[in-house]
């Protein structure tokens, strides 16, 4: 049964990325958000009556603008980067060490938050690669931290909103494959749409820990509201 819904003020990270950019453009089109703040190391260019962005660069260090993170109810966590290339130690403070520190502050100064963190499609803490084990163990602590409720969404493909600024240039050559993938495997295949509305849906539950797959994405998404 879903809680009744307040304002929704909520903060998101990794909006100069392509999950990101996607869940702030459904976030700002959307009736059921009040107000959207953004933290970022370069401007996001976006700019609507119920977006405020604040430059910040040390990711490490929330220190200095945690009096304007205060009032928030939900963080959709977006920001992450390819384990391609990547050290092993590199990896590992990008992606647990930095989401961790992040979900920590916010956890501490909002105590009804829901947490949504983007993780990935085959996430696995005892897998037999290593980003799969990292985010698994990610997702895990987060789901230990004092948030209202923590969401480890798992999306595979995803496919972006049209006009994205920063959609991967790849992604015009093969979005041809979505409907076919679609067909084959919903678990795999989500639209950045579907990201969007099935974080936004999961702020009407209450007192949720819990992983979604493609299917489980899908069907938050479609969810009455």
């Amino acid at each position: 049964m879903g809680k009744p819904r307040d304002k929704n003020n909520v903060i998101i990270t990794g909006t100069t990325g392509m999950v990101g950019e996607g869940v702030l453009i459904r976030c700002l089109d959307s009736s059921e958000i009040d107000s959207v703040l953004v933290i970022n190391r370069k401007p996001c260019g976006y700019a609507h009556p119920k977006l405020k962005e604040i430059i910040h660069q040390d990711f490490f260090d929330f220190t200095p603008i945690e009096n304007q993170l205060l009032g928030y109810n939900a963080c959709f966590f977006c920001l992450g980067i390819t384990s391609v290339g990547a050290s092993k130690e590199t990896y590992y403070k990008m992606t647990y060490t930095l989401t961790i520190h992040i979900a920590e502050t916010l956890s501490k100064l909002n105590k009804d938050m829901t947490f949504c963190y983007v993780s990935g499609s085959g996430t696995n803490p005892e897998g037999r690669l290593n980003w799969q084990k990292v985010k698994g163990k990610t997702e895990n602590d987060l789901m230990k931290l004092p948030f209202e409720q923590v969401f480890n969404f798992r999306p595979g493909f995803i496919k972006p909103v049209e006009n994205q600024k920063f959609a991967h240039k790849f992604y015009k050559y093969i979005n041809w494959l979505f409907p076919i993938g679609r067909m084959i495997s919903a678990d795999g295949f989500c639209t950045m749409l579907e990201l969007g509305d099935a974080m936004i849906n999961s702020l009407s539950h209450n007192n949720k820990r819990k992983v979604l797959e493609g299917k489980d994405i899908i069907e938050l998404a479609n969810e009455p509201t």
